[in-house]
């Protein structure tokens, strides 16, 4: 049976609640993280701001030297939270209890049910989008926040139609027009792919999903087992449910020395064995994460645990690394030897698209 499904996608989201809630930073170049003064990261940044070319997880002071004129906001992770809540219970009354949200400003809907036998599957797609328009169109006179949508047959496609026209898009992809709308997309664009295996590909020349879609041999002996599947994604075939529940949550990895220790070199080890373990877990998943979390157990057996979460998912093992670092540096966690230090992911969501920048 064909399928319909809606990818919402809230537009810069910490940065816009921000601008909502004080009307001065409206138009203003602003960025959620620490001041470019002190030893931070950016958590988010507005659209004016990342013309600048800022982006979430960077030194702050890199991006006080990128957009000198930008205002840095601390991030208010609490109203964050909370203006998801409000967000998503709105989008419950369109889904009918078929939603997944898969981070604090996205989810996606499947909406199958209420367009079945209307005809084909273009049919069903196209009598979807005045659902969409009023979908957005409650967020943003309730909420007064804009999101875009993507309209597709399945996660895939709607993953890739909600970025097609940000800030404030609403983009539909027929199910006729599927394999023409990915031909013109980088191989990064595929659900899955990350810097490693974009590098095998272009390796050998797939630099397009069109090579994808013409490559007449087996991808197998370029990205191994998963090739049947990517060249499945690459004509746009996606049969992934929505996970409506038991989905992962986090992913973690600790270790317990054998004598407390509070040797730099050492616990920089363990911090990029233990990024290295989590990065390839998320990659084998199709996972990205929103919050880096470090835990440190002292001799004494006080536990402590800090955390930082940043709006552009993160997958690389080095990413995950140097904020941990940041973290343990930050809160000074190594004040004396440590008996166990932690590294763990959660705010999990699928893939890495969000690093996608589409043009038409």
């Amino acid at each position: 049976m064909p399928r319909v499904i809606l990818h919402l996608d809230m537009d810069a989201f910490y940065a816009s609640v921000e601008q909502r809630d004080n009307p001065a930073l409206r138009g203003q170049p602003v960025i959620v993280g620490s001041s470019p003064q002190q030893r931070g990261v950016v958590c988010a940044a507005s659209y004016e701001a990342r013309k600048f070319g800022v982006r979430s997880a960077m030194p702050s002071s890199t991006a006080g030297k990128l957009c000198p004129h930008g205002v840095f906001i601390r991030p208010r992770m609490e109203a964050y939270r909370a203006e998801s809540h409000e967000i998503m219970a709105l989008v419950q009354k369109f889904a009918g209890g078929l939603i997944q949200q898969v981070s604090v400003d996205e989810a996606y809907v499947d909406v199958t049910d209420r367009f079945a036998g209307a005809g084909d599957a273009d049919s069903m797609l196209r009598r979807a989008l005045p659902l969409a328009r009023e979908m957005k169109a409650t967020i943003q006179q309730q909420r007064r926040l804009t999101a875009s949508i993507g309209v597709a047959p399945n996660k895939l496609l709607a993953k890739l139609a909600s970025d097609f026209q940000k800030p404030d898009g609403l983009t539909l992809v027929l199910e006729s027009e599927k394999v023409a709308f990915l031909r013109p997309l980088p191989v990064r664009a595929i659900h899955g792919i990350g810097k490693v295996t974009e590098a095998e590909l272009v390796r050998v020349g797939l630099k397009t999903v069109a090579d994808l879609q013409d490559y007449p041999g087996d991808l197998r002996s370029v990205v191994g087992s998963w090739g049947p599947q990517l060249k499945r994604y690459a004509v746009g075939d996606d049969d992934r449910p929505l996970d409506l529940g038991d989905e992962v949550k986090s992913i973690s990895a600790e270790n317990t020395f054998h004598h407390d220790t509070d040797d730099r070199p050492t616990l920089r080890a363990c911090l990029r064995e233990q990024a290295d373990d989590i990065a390839g877990k998320l990659q084998r998943r199709r996972l990205a994460a929103h919050t880096i979390q470090v835990k440190v157990r002292y001799g004494d057996f006080s536990t402590l645990t800090r955390q930082i979460s940043v709006e552009d998912p993160m997958t690389e093992a080095r990413e995950i690394y140097r904020l941990g670092c940041w973290l343990l540096g930050r809160e000074r966690l190594v004040n004396r030897p440590l008996r166990l230090l932690g590294l763990g992911v959660s705010g999990l969501t699928e893939g890495e698209l969000r690093q996608l920048v589409l043009k038409l």
